[in-house]
């Protein structure tokens, strides 16, 4: 009997009580954090999550994601910043996985490997940096931010990811990053990149015109037109003596992770999390009618795309499992058949599907855009639901500046 299963006989009364005892989930860990949120119980939500992400374990990474973005809502976001870029550095290091922890994963359940986060939720780190420094009106270390999505989109194409993996709204921030900083040609390319990962931006055909017409990409800018003949161009996109209020709102959450029905316990599948504000109404002292947001990120349809993408190497993994769940059991068996049979029910309860991910993400981001004369306004932000009826979230009025050639970004998150 190998060295493994040696220990796998000690243990095998351990797993037999441990299931009937209950194992806390990475879900069942953060979901007390997410009700605190979602009742705007910051002081409780970052609490519960602020010891989950300290401690150095294999589920850190997905911890302090969402602790990064709890701190964001809390409207830390210096402090959210130090946790974003500790989660970014993490998920970069090179995985090293020994043969008996990789093999204890087959034997076991697939939360016995660390976490690296899926490519789309490796992007978004950056975006979320990039956020935190525009609402702080640090637009170049946000400048920063907008190179490092660069780096990773190149990276990930490079290795052949799927469009819906390359997180679109991460490329189309970085446009307006490079648009604020009046890089125009880069802001363009940016633009047109986004445009190929996902054309169903609401707002991208404006922004491909605008842009390619502010690079003087003038070729581009005919062929956009003429693609694109009921986009109606405004003169005010152009004023250089305008400025630009931007709000970034993030809608809801996305879905969370649970072990499937339909495809067996060890397998993940993805719930859609019920949202009641759909979304973002602006009201702003230089308008005569509201403003309503518009989508130009779908989190939800990109995480299920990804688990969908991933059930080949997960039924994979999880049939290679069976195997050597049978092969160390019939090790044990051979000492005594008894401890075999109870071993190798032992291994198939407590396999598990594994649950982690990046689970405070919004169901969707969308984006106001509004030129404006440079000035101070006052403005305010209203959740409203699938009939634009108001659900009593929102960001109460307050002053805006808005200067001359600059934007002034505003990051706003519904939770209910």
């Amino acid at each position: 009997m190998n060295r493994f299963a040696q220990r796998l006989t000690h243990a095998v009364g351990l797993f037999l009580v441990l299931p009937l005892m209950g194992c806390a989930t990475y879900q069942s860990k953060v979901q007390p954090a997410r009700e605190a949120l979602a009742r705007h119980d910051f002081t409780k939500a970052l609490a519960d999550l602020k010891p989950l992400a300290d401690k150095e374990n294999d589920d850190q990474l997905a911890y302090l994601m969402d602790y990064g973005v709890a701190l964001q809502v809390a409207g830390q976001l210096k402090e959210s910043n130090q946790i974003l870029m500790k989660a970014d550095r993490l998920a970069e290091l090179v995985d090293y996985q020994s043969v008996s922890r990789i093999a204890g994963s087959l034997a076991l359940n697939e939360e016995m490997v660390q976490y690296k986060g899926d490519t789309f939720e490796k992007i978004f780190i950056n975006a979320y940096l990039a956020m935190n420094f525009l609402e702080m009106d640090q637009l170049d270390d946000a400048l920063v931010e907008a190179r490092r999505i660069n780096e990773k989109y190149l990276k990930y194409r490079a290795d052949e990811k799927q469009a819906f993996e390359l997180n679109s709204f991460s490329k189309y921030l970085s446009a307006v990053i490079w648009e604020a900083s009046r890089s125009y040609d880069d802001a363009y390319i940016a633009y047109a990149e986004a445009y190929k990962i996902d054309p169903s931006i609401s707002t991208i055909r404006e922004d491909l015109i605008r842009s390619a017409k502010l690079a003087r990409r003038m070729d581009s800018y005919k062929d956009w037109k003429k693609k694109f003949p009921d986009v109606v161009e405004s003169d005010s996109w152009y004023d250089r003596s305008n400025g630009e209020l931007v709000i970034i709102y993030q809608q809801g959450w996305g879905p969370r992770k649970s072990a499937g029905k339909n495809n067996g316990h060890t397998l993940p599948t993805l719930v859609p999390v019920r949202s009641q504000t759909q979304r973002a109404r602006l009201y702003l002292s230089s308008q005569t009618e509201p403003l309503l947001s518009r989508e130009v990120y779908d989190v939800q349809s990109a995480a299920m795309k990804t688990l969908e993408e991933d059930y080949g190497i997960l039924f994979a993994k999880r049939m290679a499992g069976i195997a050597t769940k049978a092969v160390l059991s019939d090790q044990i068996r051979q000492q005594n058949q008894a401890l075999g049979d109870l071993a190798y029910i032992a291994l198939l309860v407590a396999d598990r599907a594994d649950v982690r991910q990046w689970s405070f993400l919004p169901q969707t981001i969308q984006i106001i855009r509004v030129p404006l004369r440079a000035g101070t306004y006052k403005f305010r932000l209203e959740g409203v639901d699938y009939s634009n009826t108001s659900t009593g979230e929102g960001l109460d009025s307050r002053d805006v500046e808005i200067k001359a050639g600059q934007k002034k970004f505003v990051i706003w998150r519904s939770l209910k």
